[in-house]
C-alpha cells in the first residue's frame, strides 16, 4: 500500500500552528461553485472563475488539511474547454505544493475508489505533488453520462487534482462506505453521496434500500461526516430528501445543491445531528435566497468536538432583490388613471435607483467586489395595472447593472377564492416556479399530460418514463433518448401481448396495453429499469453512430485499388453492374423511393464484382420491431411469417435488372442476410451503412468505376 507523503510529521507549521494541531482537521468547505455559469457574459462571464480562486486561496492561507465539495462544481455536464482549463489551472496553482499532509486514511481506498483507474487518494501518488488534497461529490449539474457514465470529475481525478467520491450506479440498493481519515487521536468517517433523482432517492430510502456501512471497530470513536447534494427544502410530495431519513449516528451534514447560504450549523430535532448548507458561491437564479450574503466554511474537528467558522466571500457579485405590490399603494397608482403606466415607471427607476445606491456603498468597503451589481425588482401588477416596456426601461442602465435584460418581472398573482383577504403578502404568495425555484423537465411533462385532453393522453407509454426520457435529452443531450424509450417499451409492450396470445382484435389489444401499463405504473421500480435500459441504449446507439461515422471518414480519405473478379460462366458480373449503375441513378429520390433503403445498396468505392452483386441487394431486418412497426402490424407479420419463409431463399437470388424500383415487394429478414452476405472489408461496409441511415448524398453517377459510358449516359 502506498504511504502518503508527510504522514508522521509533527505538527503542522506556518502562522496556524499550534500544540493542538496535531489532533484538528481543518477542513475547507464548499458547495455548488458552478464554474462556467454565463461564461459568455461580457460582464459576467468570469465571476465563477474568480471566486473559485479566492476559495481555494482561503484554503492556502489557512493551511487546511483538505477541501470538501458538495457538488456543482461545474454548472454543465459538458462543461467548455474554457471552463475546464481555467479549472485545471486553478487547482495546480493552489493545491500543489511541497506542504506535507499530516492525515493518513485508513479505508481500503479500492472501494471508496473502485470506479477509478487510479484507486488511491492523489497524495499518495508518488507521481504528484499534492499539498491540499480535494474531495468532491457530483452534483445534478455535472453528474455522470454518456455510454462511460463520465462526469468532468472524473477528468480532474484521472488528471490528480481532485478526488471523487459518493459515487453510486445501482438502482437497487446503495451501500455507501467511507472514507476513513486519522489525524492524531482524531478519526473522521468521510461519507458521501453524489446526486440522485430524488423521487428515486425518496423511494430507495423508503424501502430501506440505503446502507450507511461503519467501521467495526470503535464505532463511537469515530467523527461521521456526510456530504450530500439533493433537495431539501420540498418541492413536492417526493421531490426532496427529509432530513429524518439520514441515519441518527451522523454527526454532521453538509448540504448541497441549496443556493441559499445556512452554514452556521442546525440542528435536527429528532435525528440531533447537525445540518450545515454552504449555499452557492455565484448568484445563479434571481431569487431572495440567492441575496444572502455568500460564504464559505472552515471547520475544525478535534475528537467528536466540531467548529464551523464563517468566511465571508468578497469577490461575489453583489446581489439585490426587492418586491412591489401595487395595490399596495393605492394613493399612488389608480387603475383608472390613463397616466398610470408613467407613474408606475417612475416608481420603479426609483426604486432601482435606490438599490444601485446601496450597492455602491457596500462596495466601497471592498475593493475586491466586481463594480456593476446584479438589480431585481418584481412588481405584481394584479388589480387592473398594466405593464410598461422592459426593454426600454433597461436601457437605462446598460453601463450600471450587470444584468441590464431582466431587472423588472412583472407577474399577477390570482388570490384564492375562499380567502377575503385583500392584502398581498410575498411571504404568503402561492409559490410559482418560474422564479426561485426550479422546474424540472419531468415535472413539466407530467403536468402536461395530467391536465391533457383525453384524446392526447399517453395510452402506452407512462408519463414518469416519458419525463425522464426528455430529461436526458434535454440535459444531457442525449439524442436518442425518446426514441429509445419508444421502442423498447414497444417491443416489451409486444412481448407480452404475444406471450398472452392476445387475439388480434383491436378493442381486445388496447384493453391488455392499458392493463400492462398500469401494472409497469404500479412497479416504479420495474420502470426505472426500463427507463435506465433505454437510456444505456441510446448512449450505446450514440457511441456506434460515432465509430460508423469516424470510419466513414476514413473511408472517404483512403484510395485504395481493388482488382474485380468476375464469372464468366455465369454472366452475373456485366448484368449486376448494369443493374447497381440503375439502382445508383434512381436513388435519389426519383418515384418517392426511400432514400435509406435505396441508400444501403450502394457499396464504398474501390469494390469487386462479386461484392457489387451482393451489395445491390436492399435489405430490411425483421428480426425487431421497425421504428413504425404498430402493435397491429407486429400481429400481421407474426402471421404471415410461415408463410412468407418458404419463398425468401428463391426471393434472394432473382434479381430483375430492368424492372421497375418501385415493383420491389419482398425484403428477406436478417437471420437469411447473414447467411448469404459475401464477405468484404468491414471498414467499407461500416461507412456505407452509415452514410445510408444519415441520408448523406452519394457520389455522383460518374465516379462508379463499374459502369461502362453506355450504361451511364441510360441511366442518365
Amino acid at each position: 500500500m502506498r504511504t502518503p507523503r508527510g504522514t508522521g510529521a509533527s505538527t503542522c507549521g506556518g502562522a496556524g500552528g499550534h500544540r493542538n494541531d496535531e489532533d484538528t482537521f481543518k477542513i475547507l468547505v464548499a458547495t455548488d461553485i458552478h464554474l462556467g455559469y454565463l461564461e459568455k457574459d461580457p460582464v459576467r462571464g468570469n465571476d465563477t472563475f474568480v471566486t473559485f480562486n479566492e476559495i481555494l486561496d482561503h484554503a492556502q492561507k489557512n493551511e487546511v488539511d483538505f477541501v470538501l465539495l458538495g457538488g456543482d462544481l461545474f454548472h454543465d455536464n459538458k462543461p467548455s474547454r474554457k471552463t475546464v482549463h481555467s479549472c485545471l489551472e486553478s487547482l495546480r496553482k493552489y493545491c500543489m505544493g511541497d506542504r506535507p499532509v499530516q492525515f493518513e486514511i485508513l479505508s481500503d481506498q479500492a472501494v471508496n475508489f473502485h470506479y477509478s483507474k487510479f484507486p488511491w487518494v492523489n497524495y499518495q501518488d508518488e507521481n504528484l505533488n499534492i499539498s491540499i488534497p480535494v474531495f468532491s461529490i457530483h452534483g445534478n449539474h455535472d453528474d455522470p453520462t454518456g455510454a462511460d457514465a463520465l462526469c468532468a470529475l472524473d477528468i480532474l481525478s484521472c488528471a490528480g487534482l481532485l478526488n471523487h467520491f459518493g459515487r453510486s450506479t445501482s438502482v437497487e440498493k446503495i451501500d455507501i462506505s467511507p472514507i476513513l481519515l486519522r489525524k492524531g487521536r482524531t478519526k473522521i468517517a468521510l461519507y458521501g453521496l453524489g446526486a440522485i433523482p430524488d423521487e428515486r432517492l425518496y423511494r430507495m430510502f423508503v424501502n430501506k434500500q440505503v446502507t450507511m456501512l461503519r467501521p467495526k471497530e470503535d464505532e463511537d470513536s469515530w467523527f461521521n461526516l456526510f456530504v450530500i447534494h439533493q433537495n431539501r427544502s420540498k418541492h413536492g410530495a417526493t421531490n426532496y430528501i427529509p432530513e429524518q431519513f439520514l441515519d441518527d449516528f451522523i454527526n454532521l451534514v453538509v448540504w448541497g445543491h441549496e443556493h441559499e447560504c445556512k452554514i452556521a450549523p442546525f440542528q435536527n430535532e429528532q435525528q440531533r445531528f447537525y445540518v450545515s448548507q454552504p449555499g452557492s458561491s455565484v448568484v445563479t437564479s434571481l431569487s431572495p435566497g440567492e441575496a444572502v450574503k455568500k460564504h464559505i466554511g472552515l471547520l475544525h474537528v478535534k475528537g467528536k468536538k466540531m467548529k464551523m467558522e464563517k468566511i465571508a466571500l468578497e469577490t461575489v457579485r453583489t446581489f439585490h432583490i426587492e418586491d412591489i405590490v401595487l395595490a399596495d399603494h393605492p394613493e399612488l397608482f389608480n387603475p383608472d388613471n390613463p397616466n398610470v403606466t408613467q407613474a408606475i415607471q417612475a416608481f420603479c427607476m426609483e426604486k432601482v435607483e435606490l438599490m444601485l445606491d446601496t450597492a455602491e456603498r457596500e462596495r466601497l468597503g471592498n475593493p475586491r467586489q466586481p463594480e456593476k451589481p446584479i438589480i431585481r425588482l418584481r412588481v405584481d401588477y394584479a388589480g387592473g395595472f398594466e405593464p410598461f416596456s422592459v426593454h426600454r426601461f433597461s436601457q437605462k442602465y446598460m453601463h450600471r447593472v450587470a444584468n441590464p435584460k431582466d431587472i423588472v418581472h412583472f407577474f399577477r398573482h390570482r388570490e384564492q377564492k375562499e380567502k377575503k383577504d385583500i392584502d398581498l403578502n410575498f411571504g404568503k404568495l402561492v409559490s410559482r416556479p418560474a422564479e426561485g425555484t426550479t422546474l424540472r423537465v419531468e415535472d413539466l411533462v407530467k403536468q402536461y399530460f395530467q391536465t391533457a385532453e383525453k384524446k392526447v393522453q399517453l395510452s402506452l407509454l407512462t408519463e414518469r418514463g416519458m419525463g425522464e426520457a426528455v430529461q436526458e435529452f434535454v440535459d444531457k443531450e442525449e439524442k436518442e433518448a425518446i426514441e429509445e424509450l419508444v421502442k423498447f417499451q414497444l417491443e416489451k409492450t409486444q412481448r407480452f401481448l404475444k406471450e398472452r396470445r392476445t387475439d388480434a382484435v383491436e378493442e381486445k389489444i388496447d384493453e391488455e396495453v392499458r392493463k400492462f401499463r398500469e401494472s409497469r405504473k404500479k412497479n416504479t421500480e420495474e420502470e426505472d429499469k426500463e427507463v435506465r435500459e433505454a437510456m444505456i441504449r441510446a448512449r450505446a446507439h450514440r457511441s456506434e453512430d460515432e465509430v460508423l461515422v469516424a470510419a466513414s471518414s476514413d473511408e472517404d480519405s483512403m484510395d485504395i485499388e481493388m482488382t474485380g473478379t468476375s464469372n464468366p460462366s455465369d454472366g452475373l458480373s456485366s448484368t449486376l453492374s448494369r443493374g447497381r449503375g440503375r439502382a445508383r441513378g434512381r436513388a435519389r429520390g426519383a418515384r418517392g423511393q426511400n432514400s435509406t433503403a435505396r441508400g444501403s445498396s450502394r457499396r464504398g468505392r474501390g469494390a469487386t464484382s462479386q461484392e457489387s452483386a451482393s451489395g445491390s441487394r436492399s435489405y430490411k431486418p425483421v428480426s425487431g420491431p421497425g421504428k413504425n412497426m404498430s402493435i397491429m402490424d407486429a400481429f400481421r407479420s407474426s402471421k404471415t411469417d410461415r408463410s412468407s419463409n418458404s419463398f425468401q431463399s428463391y426471393s434472394e437470388d432473382i434479381i430483375d435488372v430492368d424492372s421497375d424500383p418501385e415493383d420491389t415487394s419482398f425484403v428477406p429478414p436478417s437471420s437469411k442476410i447473414n447467411q448469404r452476405l459475401p464477405t468484404m472489408s468491414s471498414l467499407s461496409k461500416r461507412g456505407s451503412q452509415s452514410q445510408a441511415s444519415r441520408g448523406v448524398d452519394f457520389e455522383s453517377d460518374e465516379d462508379d468505376p463499374f459502369m461502362s459510358p453506355a450504361t451511364t449516359r441510360r441511366t442518365k
